[in-house]
């Protein structure tokens, strides 16, 4: 179904709530839309809402699975407002994730359990909330794909990441409990074309809504205990989120295209499309889930 605007479709959850888990994808352009979709409908969500331009038009192949709602993705703070203002519509309780086009979620199994499963048991650890880290995908060949988008030749850094505390500048910059700013990727090797905002790779994406809650530009929620990688008691489940959009930008904004002949180095290593892999890597964390 489609959507004039945000608002339209929220009038209308209190009539008729959204199947469970629901998935936000932010389409900025067309670049592998249709592969982001259909990603995350394969993981078993309940509902796949897609915010857009009215020029961007759905594939027909989703026509009846979709939720298609027009949006000014180019506002400032585009996607945090519109899961701010998603969690309060929707019912309290309901998991939420957020992405962008170009962008897959992957988490430990998912190639045999759903989503569903994952949240069942990150439920019942009584967590309310998923760490995700944003691992960045690139094309090995920038001559053969210019905007760096290649699913087919997709790579990513396999080290290179490190995490540093979080400060808390309400207690003299003491470190919060069990929270990290994460680094890595794209946005380290080449931070001189990042903004220091946007250099950390760690986004909580997942989370359930509750009154009051609020996501901030950073990627990090209100609630503390929101934003922390595990329980005080062990190790909890955590996913990744491969991603081109960072790729996609350096090769789009002139001031950096042209400084980046290619984003392949020594510890560069075709992605497998695979959960084992990220997991290999250290990149998510199955916690005690088996």
């Amino acid at each position: 179904m489609t959507y004039t605007d945000l608002a339209d479709y929220l009038s209308r959850l209190k009539a008729a709530p959204p199947k469970t888990p629901v998935c936000l994808i932010m389409a900025e352009d067309e670049v592998e839309l249709a592969s982001t979709l259909r990603h995350h409908l394969s993981l078993g969500f309940g509902s796949v809402l897609l915010l857009a331009p009215p020029e961007i038009a759905a594939p027909e192949e989703f026509a009846g699975r979709i939720e298609v709602i027009a949006h000014d993705v180019f506002a400032e703070s585009a996607l945090v407002e519109a899961v701010n203002r998603l969690n309060v519509a929707l019912p309290a309780g309901t998991w939420v994730y957020y992405c962008f086009n170009a962008e897959y979620l992957f988490f430990p199994f998912c190639e045999t359990r759903t989503i569903r499963d994952l949240l069942s048991f990150h439920t019942e650890e009584r967590r309310d909330a998923m760490l995700t880290y944003v691992i960045d995908l690139y094309a090995g060949d920038l001559n053969r794909h210019s905007n760096a988008v290649s699913l087919e030749d997709a790579h990513l850094d396999r080290s290179g990441y490190y995490a540093l505390a979080r400060k808390d500048p309400e207690r003299d910059w003491e470190p919060r409990d069990r929270q990290m700013d994460f680094h890595g990727g794209l946005r380290w090797r080449f931070e001189e074309h990042i903004p220091p905002a946007r250099r950390k790779i760690d986004r909580i994406s997942i989370f359930r809504t509750r009154p009051g809650l609020l996501l901030r530009p950073d990627f990090t929620f209100s609630d503390e205990e929101y934003n922390t990688y595990a329980c005080p008691w062990h190790h909890n489940l955590t996913a990744a989120v491969g991603s081109f959009r960072t790729a996609k930008a350096l090769r789009t904004n002139p001031g950096s295209r042209f400084d980046i002949p290619t984003f392949r180095w020594r510890n560069s290593v075709p992605f497998d499309w695979h959960s084992q892999q990220l997991m290999d890597l250290g990149l998510m964390e199955p916690g005690q889930w088996f």
